[in-house]
């Protein structure tokens, strides 16, 4: 079992005056749990959903708080190759979890594998309750 938190979250008003604090506190106090992952989202990607900007400015869940955890950490939120394995060869995650990139291209390892485009994702027909958008992507 794993437990998925975003510190920075923002959606629907949510916001903490001190999330590094209130969330090492909360990360030392599952560590007896023996999880099996933390799942952090990173603060860049804080809309959760709303829209595709990300805040560059942002702290970095990884460098914050992966050496708080005595598990697996697997960070989420905005992540491109390049910024994924940057995160990844820091020692900021033991993985790196792509959401909409997955979803519009089921074959995103052998596409970063090849340095292939990437087909974009289309917003619009998430949540959208049948396969456009979801199932109907080409690969390559």
């Amino acid at each position: 079992m794993g437990i998925r938190l975003s510190p920075y979250g923002t959606f629907n008003d949510i916001a903490d005056s001190d999330p590094k604090g209130l969330f090492a506190h909360l990360i030392n106090t599952l560590n007896p749990f023996n999880l099996s992952y933390l799942h952090l989202i990173e603060p860049r990607a804080t809309t959760a959903g709303g829209n595709d900007q990300l805040v560059v400015d942002a702290p970095r869940t990884g460098q914050l708080f992966r050496s708080l955890f005595t598990g697996k950490v697997v960070l989420a939120g905005g992540f491109d190759q390049a910024s994924a394995e940057k995160a990844f060869s820091a020692g900021e995650a033991d993985a790196i979890a792509f959401g909409r990139l997955f979803i519009a291209n089921p074959d995103l390892p052998k596409r970063f594998e090849l340095n292939a485009p990437l087909n974009p994702y289309q917003r619009a027909t998430f949540y959208g309750g049948n396969e456009k958008g979801y199932t109907d992507y080409p690969a390559l």
